[in-house]
């Protein structure tokens, strides 16, 4: 199974930025297709960005496009979400997840962090 801890959350003023981190357990993270998922305040959870287990392709949701970046480092089981441009609808909890198998692009998100509260200030 996959452990996940996010961090980097905080308050930022409009136009600001921020990167989230998302440690990994386990010797198998490289293997696992990764994803960060936020929930704004009275909305239903929504997909933000994704990376498939290879590393080499990237998937975002069309209102972060040009100012988020997903990335990974294997060498230190961790996932970024590099976020720049903030605005107020930015304004969400944010989890990681991994999916339910490794070596896998189609299999549900199985395994999630415990979230990180981003709030961005108008």
């Amino acid at each position: 199974q996959v452990h996940l801890v996010e961090s980097g959350g905080g308050l930022v003023q409009v136009g600001g930025s921020l990167r989230l981190s998302c440690a990994a357990s386990g010797r198998t993270f490289s293997n696992y297709g990764m994803g960060w998922f936020r929930q704004a305040p009275g909305k239903e959870r929504e997909f933000v960005a994704g990376t498939n287990w290879i590393g080499i392709r990237y998937y975002y949701t069309d209102s972060v496009k040009g100012r988020f970046t997903i990335s990974r480092d294997n060498a230190i089981n961790t996932l970024f979400l590099q976020m720049d441009s903030l605005k107020p609808e930015d304004t969400a909890v944010y989890y990681c997840a991994a999916r339910g198998a490794p070596y896998s692009d189609t299999t549900t998100y199985a395994y999630w962090g415990q979230g990180t509260q981003v709030t961005v200030s108008s």
